[in-house]
């Protein structure tokens, strides 16, 4: 409860007190219940404090790679144990799971790949590990979800459209990270059937939020419903190469994620080298002309597919 409530029901709980005839016990659970709330009160307002600060911290600018590596680990670990103190609060729980799987992506699963040529064990780890970070970030975006709607997994599962969830404005980052992190988890469980039969779910939760807000993150939900159509069995490349499109022209362009996207999701498979190429040196302009953490994420990627297209056509 929060202080000023505390102070509101001070005045109620004296003016009882001075009733003529009150209950010798109906005092002394009062006194024991005002004990007990201002005793909580502050440990309460300062792990909500800690929350709305954790979750703030997510949404400031960083464009030193090895920097913020080198923080996120601590600061994943005390976001995570916050948010085990205020399963409700929506924005840690974002920037928990955005953070996991951010994390995954741009510091476990391409590493993995950097060394694959040299050292397929270690790089086997790798996946395996960021393979499991996927999953808990996965974890922590449905538990905020199933939190605010009990039952959300089950009713995105049921084969009747109209028991899907419907989500709030406020839940749709939920949702794309949620999917984002499923999506992660399922591409490096390619062995693992029970994983890979969890596609549609996770695609159609984007494509909830989708529904919800297109426009999602200046393009970053329709690069990922981009991913997701060039990915899924049956998938139409022309409408993966819209969802792309959609997601750099949203990003006015200065976003090297769709880009990448692009290329590793319709250039690549296509076999369209040139097309590939040209994609990559555009995420190389727009990570120069935009230094934020996420360009400077794909920047790198960028370089090193450039690098190593000799390998990959």
């Amino acid at each position: 409860m929060r202080v000023i409530e505390h102070r509101r029901m001070v005045p109620l709980l004296v003016t009882r007190f001075l009733d003529p005839l009150p209950r010798v016990c109906a005092r002394l659970g009062l006194l024991a219940l005002l004990a007990m709330l201002c005793a909580c009160s502050p440990r309460h307002l300062i792990v909500q404090g800690m929350a709305d600060g954790l979750a703030g911290q997510g949404q400031v600018v960083e464009d030193d790679l090895q920097l913020a590596r080198e923080a996120a680990a601590f600061h994943l670990k005390l976001s995570e144990s916050v948010l085990r103190q205020t399963p409700g609060h929506l924005p840690l729980a974002e920037s928990v799971a955005a953070g996991f799987t951010q994390y995954a992506y741009a510091f476990v699963a391409f590493d993995a790949e950097r060394i694959e040529a040299r050292d397929a064990k270690a790089a086997q780890k790798l996946r395996e590990r960021a393979a499991r970070l996927y999953r808990r970030a996965y974890r922590h975006a449905m538990a905020a979800l199933s939190h605010r709607s009990p039952g959300f997994a089950q009713a995105l599962a049921s084969a009747d459209a109209s028991k899907w969830p419907r989500l709030a404005d406020d839940e749709i980052g939920l949702a794309y990270w949620a999917a984002a992190s499923w999506g992660g988890a399922i591409s490096l469980s390619k062995d693992d059937p029970d994983a890979v039969a969890d596609l549609p779910l996770a695609i159609r939760l984007a494509t909830l939020a989708w529904q919800k807000a297109p426009d999602h993150g200046d393009g970053a939900l329709a690069s990922l419903m981009g991913s997701f159509e060039a990915a899924r069995p049956g998938g139409s490349r022309q409408q993966a190469a819209a969802y792309f499109d959609r997601a750099i022209a949203l990003g006015a362009g200065l976003r090297a994620g769709p880009f990448v996207a692009k290329a590793e999701g319709i250039a690549l498979p296509a076999a369209d080298r040139p097309a590939f190429e040209a994609l990559l040196r555009q995420a190389l302009a727009a990570s120069a002309a935009r230094r934020d953490l996420q360009n400077e994420v794909m920047r790198e990627r960028a370089q090193w597919l450039l690098d190593s297209a000799d390998d990959l056509f």
